[in-house]
């Protein structure tokens, strides 16, 4: 799994007897507090643990998080790696994480883990659908609490950004916008402050990354896509969306299609629309905001 983001649920079929294998259900949906916990007892792939975004995949209390007054800050990395521990994944453990919407709450668990230094984890190619699709078998309720393991990881973030220094350098480097094109034309806000996009950021969607199937498509596809957006390979490249979740997708899509890994605006949109600096609208991405 060191070498690839991705695993297919034939893979995680033959692996589930695994004792180091860790399953990581992360479904979450918007607006609607413990609902991803709800899915996970009615129906989970067995063995699975359920980590939650607000919960397990941000810290929420601290005004200080990397990332705030974004609604997902990143959590202090040492204070992170204990919970992890405490969930049972360990320095030898194999870690596979699912949602039910393509992969990018997933994506979130896979960032925060291979940026702190650890290898071997992936998410599950179309998600739980792929796998209740194969007829694969499910379990309900709660699953036994895992043994707590040892685990060391880094102790800071990297390849992230903060707003002041996004906002300087707006127009010298590719901003890819993840969230849906309408909520980027800023025809629809579900929950941020101000409708719109970040100026310059171009939208990129993140059901692009996907087949008609759920699935990633292959490197090669997904080397076009973002070739077309306007990555060449070269030059920094920064994801955001609406609260740095959905923006790590792009960087799951990026690193299967062989290119260098972007940086992460965290705070992403809700954190912008939160400053009281410019914003864009309609589907042009816009001219960098006075400095």
């Amino acid at each position: 799994m060191a070498s690839t983001p991705l695993i297919s649920v034939a893979e995680l079929a033959e692996s589930v007897a695994d004792p180091n294998l860790v399953i990581v259900d992360t479904r979450w949906y918007l607006g609607r507090p413990g609902a991803g916990h709800e899915a996970y007892l009615a129906g989970h792939i067995p063995g699975a643990i359920h980590l939650d975004l607000d919960d397990d995949l941000a810290d929420l209390d601290d005004p200080a998080a990397f990332g705030a007054p974004g609604r997902h800050p990143l959590p202090e990395p040492r204070t992170w790696t204990a919970a992890m521990g405490t969930r049972g994944i360990g320095n030898d453990s194999r870690v596979v994480g699912y949602d039910d919407v393509g992969g990018w709450v997933a994506a979130r668990l896979w960032w925060m883990l291979d940026n702190l230094g650890f290898e071997r984890v992936a998410v599950l190619d179309g998600g739980i659908g792929a796998w209740t699709a194969a007829g694969l078998p499910m379990a309900t309720g709660e699953e036994a609490p895992r043994a707590p393991r040892p685990l060391a990881l880094r102790n800071a973030w990297t390849g992230i950004i903060e707003r002041e220094d996004l906002r300087r350098r707006l127009g010298s480097l590719v901003l890819l916008d993840a969230r849906a094109a309408p909520r980027y034309r800023g025809e629809v806000e579900p929950i941020d402050p101000v409708a719109g996009h970040i100026p310059t950021a171009i939208s990129a969607p993140i059901d692009g990354n996907l087949g008609p199937d759920g699935r990633l498509l292959d490197a090669e596809a997904l080397r076009a896509r973002y070739e077309a957006l306007g990555l060449n390979g070269s030059g920094d490249v920064v994801t955001s969306c609406g609260s740095g979740t959905s923006a790590t997708h792009h960087s799951l899509a990026m690193r299967l299609a062989g290119l260098p890994d972007p940086i992460l605006y965290v705070g992403s949109y809700s954190d912008w629309s939160r400053s009281g600096l410019p914003v864009a609208v309609g589907p042009e991405p816009g001219e960098p905001p006075p400095q």
